[in-house]
């Protein structure tokens, strides 16, 4: 009797846990809202979600549609009321085929290419299923099989090489500024304390603000890398910036921290031996977590030799970190002038963003949005004038004395029109004497005499006085 006690107690058990796990299997999870943003070549849908689920996606044709379906989910908010507008989706339905199955149709007015994949939670948002699609007409937009189940994010496409910068009539072209909002759409960056105010907002307004004021300086044009909000991979914000032909980058945040009190302007550049201080090494996990928000991943470098790829990425980035550094610093006085500052010299970090060896890039940190007061600040006109007037005198005076070759500046400066004189140059890692001296167009001698050396011996931080007639022929 005993026996058959103890086994029925076990056939209890198994039934009892059985049921909880047909429970749990059987438990959908709720779509609880649906967002959309429209990118210049794209369309992304975001479900949020209360759980993990599974999917797939295919096309049909005649007329257009995409079809996602979604197993283990039901839906709980409504889909009649997404902006639309200016968008290839004339329409959203849904149909709960069973209690665990979703079908969603979207009804197009044109063919796309649809990606998909699914996010893990993070600080801002649960569980994420994001369907993006490419209108057909973008060349950009990677092939992609019609059905999709990935649960990893993609990766983005290599970036491609330049194309030659347009030169305008008379051999003289504009010296082109990319100017980066940082984040966008669903990556709202930095929360504020001021109800309704996020960074991604803050930053599209100050980006604006500095391309209309780069444009008004002759021989300069802005270029936004974006436009509206949507959300832009980090390293696909350097490959536009590439394509538009850019001579510098400038990614606009505004900051935050854990503790309220904190305050003040900031300018980083990359560092290739990673961050110079605790706050510039965290800030840049931060940052860099966006492409984790975005559903980007790293672009792969296996078919590469990896020896000579990294032989030729040092020598280019080498040049372009000294650039970085010295429009960074030219930034960060004028920005000085006008708010407080957070750190007095150019913070270096490893910020995806900056991780282009053919531009120089700077990143600047416009304030503390989780201070309540320069949160008010950020969010008045009046401060982002302010702010994006310190940035583009930096730039001009960096650009005065550094103009690119077929340059209008370039051709200022050389015609006795811009006044150039002795000025520093701040040495960085894995730069030489000769290096320096012939970026300046100076011989090593000349160098030697103006900064009293006795040897080509020097080292990082060391100050040298560049001779203004080096400046004057500069190329």
């Amino acid at each position: 009797m005993g026996l058959a006690m103890r086994i029925g107690a076990v056939f209890i058990a198994v039934a009892v846990g059985l049921v909880a796990f047909a429970a749990e299997v059987s438990a959908a999870s709720d779509v609880r809202s649906v967002r959309l943003w429209r990118a210049p070549d794209n369309t992304r849908l975001v479900f949020d979600l209360s759980g993990p689920v599974k999917h797939s996606v295919f096309t049909l044709g005649s007329p257009d549609r995409i079809v996602i379906d979604v197993s283990g989910a039901k839906l709980v908010t409504p889909l009649d009321n997404l902006p639309l507008s200016n968008t290839p989706i004339t329409g959203v339905r849904s149909a709960q085929r069973s209690p665990e199955e979703l079908r969603v149709v979207i009804d197009l007015s044109a063919a796309v290419t649809p990606k998909s994949f699914t996010l893990a939670p993070n600080q801002q948002y649960g569980h994420r299923l994001v369907v993006d699609l490419f209108d057909s007409e973008a060349a950009a937009a990677p092939e992609l099989p019609s059905t999709s189940t990935a649960s990893t994010p993609p990766v983005p496409v290599t970036p491609t090489q330049a194309p030659p910068r347009a030169t305008p009539a008379g051999g003289k072209r504009d010296i082109v500024i990319a100017i980066d909002a940082g984040h966008g759409g669903e990556d709202p960056g930095a929360l504020s304390p001021v109800k309704g105010q996020f960074e991604k907002h803050v930053t599209l307004a100050i980006a604006k603000e500095l391309q209309r004021q780069i444009n008004a300086e002759k021989g300069f044009r802005g270029e936004l890398v974006r436009t509206g909000d949507y959300f832009i991979p980090l390293r696909k914000r350097t490959d536009i910036a590439r394509k538009k032909g850019a001579d510098l980058f400038v990614s606009i945040h505004a900051d935050a921290a854990p503790r309220a009190a904190a305050f003040g302007a900031s300018v980083y550049a990359l560092s290739d031996r990673g961050a110079t201080s605790e706050t510039a090494r965290w800030l840049a996990d931060s940052e860099n977590q966006s492409d984790l928000i975005g559903g980007a991943g790293n672009v792969s470098l296996d078919d590469k030799d990896r020896m000579l790829a990294g032989v030729l990425l040092d020598l280019s980035m080498t040049a372009s970190l000294s650039s970085s550094l010295n429009v960074g610093n030219k930034v960060l006085g004028n920005m000085g002038r006008i708010t407080p500052l957070h750190k007095r010299r150019v913070e270096q970090a490893g910020f995806m963003v900056l991780k282009s060896p053919d531009i120089p890039s700077i990143l600047v940190e416009t304030g503390f949005i989780s201070n309540p007061n320069e949160a008010r600040k950020l969010a008045s006109s009046a401060h982002q004038q302010a702010l994006a007037r310190s940035i583009t005198s930096g730039v001009r005076q960096f650009f005065h004395e550094n103009p690119p070759p077929g340059s209008y500046i370039a051709w200022m400066r050389d015609n006795g029109k811009i006044a150039v004189g002795p000025r520093e140059h701040v040495v960085s890692s894995g730069e030489s004497l000769a290096l320096i001296a012939q970026r300046y167009q100076i011989s090593l001698g000349v160098l030697r005499s103006a900064n009293s050396l006795n040897s080509d011996v020097i080292k990082v931080g060391q100050k040298l006085q560049i001779p203004a007639t080096a400046l004057a022929s500069q190329p």
